[in-house]
């Protein structure tokens, strides 16, 4: 009987994330009611099955991270939702840049020939503090941090740790907005202008700061 729920629930969240277009947030509120009836009935096969199609999602760049997130914040609340999302997002990235450094390495390299050689040049310069401010702004999308990555000497623990640390804020404001759910009007209501910038700042700040101590160690 378990067995066959935890299929039927992975069943309706791939065929949700299938079927329902990027940013479709009504179409995620109109469920969210069932979803809950399922996480009050058996909350840990509903946490599973949630992570596991995350990872998958992460991994492949399939659409439907950021529904999954807010999902996420409805169901198991910030500090559950943070240990959740935060590890099945980390493990997916991981995973999506092992297979690009082990199974894509040529075509990503053909693919993406000038974005490989900013990458290249951020990781010389800057090493990981570059990218942890990757994670941070959206100077690229996640999907490409993670192919491009892949054919970089970084070792898959570090790529790990730095990821989890740089994708942590982002989560949690997604989170925190998954909270109020039935409330959101658009996914445009979590993300402003404004907190684009502090991301952007955040980002910018290991970097900075990195130059300034070496400037002063110069001198």
């Amino acid at each position: 009987m378990r067995k066959l729920l935890f299929a039927t629930l992975a069943v309706v969240f791939i065929l949700l994330i299938i079927f329902l277009p990027p940013g479709s947030l009504a179409a995620l509120q109109h469920y969210q009611a069932q979803f809950s009836a399922w996480h009050q009935h058996h909350p840990l096969a509903t946490a599973l099955v949630l992570f596991a199609i995350y990872v998958v999602v992460a991994t492949l760049s399939i659409p439907g991270a950021t529904l999954l997130t807010l999902l996420a914040g409805s169901q198991f609340g910030l500090i559950q939702g943070t240990i959740l999302v935060a590890l099945a997002a980390t493990f997916g990235a991981t995973l999506a840049m092992l297979i690009s450094r082990y199974l894509l390495r040529d075509w990503v390299q053909k693919r993406f020939t000038a974005p490989m050689s900013a990458i290249n040049r951020g990781m010389e310069q800057e090493g990981l503090y570059y990218l942890f401010a990757l994670r941070l702004t959206p100077v690229f999308p996640f999907f490409l941090i993670n192919l491009l990555m892949g054919l970089t000497p970084v070792t898959t623990l570090r790529y790990f740790a730095v990821s989890l640390v740089g994708m942590l804020p982002a989560i949690v404001v997604y989170l925190n907005a998954g909270r109020e759910l039935s409330k959101l009007r658009s996914l445009g209501d979590i993300l402003s202008p404004g907190m684009i910038v502090t991301f952007i700042l955040l980002g910018l700040l290991p970097l900075v700061s990195r130059r300034i101590v070496a400037r002063f160690r110069t001198h």
